[in-house]
């Protein structure tokens, strides 16, 4: 995905208590009874019959052929066959790991070479697999460069949500014969525990690449600086086309765990105690300040389930940390875009996703990482009834792109004629996070 086509829109705070926004087809997500932001989302994203993952099977394209790019001049030359081959698919976008394959799948498999106990059998979890291009090219490069006990032992298991998608992993992988044998689709949540069963209590590895952008998250709102946080329902406003935001105090478990987590209410306590709190009180009346925050709950629902299921899991996950020109309102707040005959449309309300939508998030990967040891169990200061939670210490560390790929990749495979980089140049907005517990660092 590229951003020289998102369009900045000028977008002014309502100050009212419930804000009413016009969305033609979001009545058809919200229907009788008030649901939360994160269910719309999950719903305008995933739903089997309106949701856009669902309907537009075409939204991630797939190369038939590698790009050569010591065949390209430069820069130009890259964006001109960029260009042609979105016009060419007719299609949403193409992942990092379809654009510079099989490097860049290359990387993350040396990565995993790198730190893997490779004298128990390799097991591979990806989740959002695409079209498949990541698992084939990782369990290429295990073929070639790893010792043959590794490639013939492992197993790699793809969770995928889509019927679609899950259909080309199968083709994609299946294009060398004996990956067939070591590899699997899962058709389902993986943010539902229930579909893990028992789990798997051995060391393994799970991928998890553009998946956390797509994530569900929820909105808390609060009406000026210092007003607790609040959280975002939808409903039907009785008579109307119309969608209204309905705030309450927090109640739901995820959110007020999020909220714990990132430490919002931190923020709102740390406020009410300082000398000049009443001062604020009176300032924030007289001239109030709205607040937005979109909170990864989806993203902690979904480190929950894994850790649940996965206890010796360690983690690589790579993502958008920064998204230019955002218009709908809040931190850490998505883009909304629709690309139709090759134009994209980006829209200032959420509420505009009607199936025909992607819905992204930037990744704040320092909430990332405390999520992630949160969800493992390493925290001194988070207490259950009458003792601490119990501690699994893990060694993380956060790259950007161009980092991860000069550590583990083969940069000079992407580099063009005149040494222009599209994979270190243009990448500058995406990371790499790798969370490995410290009992499986050989």
């Amino acid at each position: 995905m590229t951003f020289s086509s998102l369009r900045a829109a000028k977008v002014v705070y309502k100050r009212h208590f419930r804000w009413h926004l016009q969305c033609f087809l979001s009545t058809d997500i919200v229907g009788d009874k008030p649901i939360l932001v994160r269910d719309f989302i999950r719903s305008a994203l995933y739903d089997p019959n309106h949701g856009y993952f669902s309907k537009m099977s075409g939204s991630v394209g797939q190369l038939e052929s590698s790009i050569r790019f010591n065949q390209l001049q430069g820069r130009v030359a890259y964006r001109q066959r960029l260009s042609n081959l979105y016009k060419q698919h007719e299609i949403s976008w193409f992942t990092p790991v379809e654009l510079f394959k099989p490097w860049y799948a290359y990387g993350i498999a040396e990565a995993i070479m790198r730190t893997a106990n490779l004298s128990i059998p390799l097991t591979i979890y990806e989740i959002g697999g695409g079209s498949g291009t990541c698992a084939k090219c990782i369990m290429d490069y295990m073929m070639l460069n790893a010792p043959a006990k590794v490639y013939n032992n492992m197993t790699y298991v793809s969770v995928e949500i889509s019927q679609s998608l899950a259909k080309k992993q199968l083709q994609t992988v299946g294009e060398v014969q004996s990956h067939l044998s070591k590899f699997r689709v899962e058709r389902r949540d993986a943010t539902d525990r229930s579909g893990w069963g028992n789990g798997d209590h051995e060391p393994c590895w799970v991928i998890m690449l553009e998946v956390l952008d797509n994530l569900p998250h929820d909105l808390v709102y609060s009406p000026n600086q210092v007003s607790p946080w609040m959280e975002v329902w939808l409903e039907k406003v009785k008579d109307s086309s119309q969608v209204s935001e309905v705030y309450k105090p927090i109640q739901d478990s995820l959110i007020a765990e999020c909220v714990k987590i990132i430490g919002l209410d931190e923020d709102h306590a740390a406020g009410r105690n300082r000398l000049i709190s009443a001062a604020s009180y009176i300032l924030s009346r007289a001239f109030p300040k709205p607040r937005r925050s979109w909170i990864p709950t989806g993203c902690l629902q979904l480190l929950e389930v894994l850790h649940s299921a996965l206890p010796k899991m360690s983690l690589i996950a790579s993502d958008f940390s920064y998204l230019p020109e955002v218009s709908i309102p809040g931190d850490r707040a998505p883009l909304v875009s629709t690309k139709k005959d090759g134009r994209t449309t980006d829209h200032g309300n959420y509420l505009d996703a009607k199936g025909d939508a992607d819905i992204f998030f930037p990744t704040d990967f320092w909430l990332l990482e405390r999520i992630d040891h949160y969800c493992s169990g390493w925290s001194n200061e988070l207490k259950t009834s009458n003792s601490l939670k119990s501690v699994k210490k893990r060694r993380t560390i956060i790259l950007d792109t161009a980092a991860f790929m000069d550590e583990f990749g083969l940069p000079s495979k992407t580099r063009t004629r005149d040494g222009y980089n599209p994979l270190l140049d243009d990448f500058k907005n995406t990371k790499f996070y790798l969370s490995v517990p410290t009992h499986n660092i050989t």
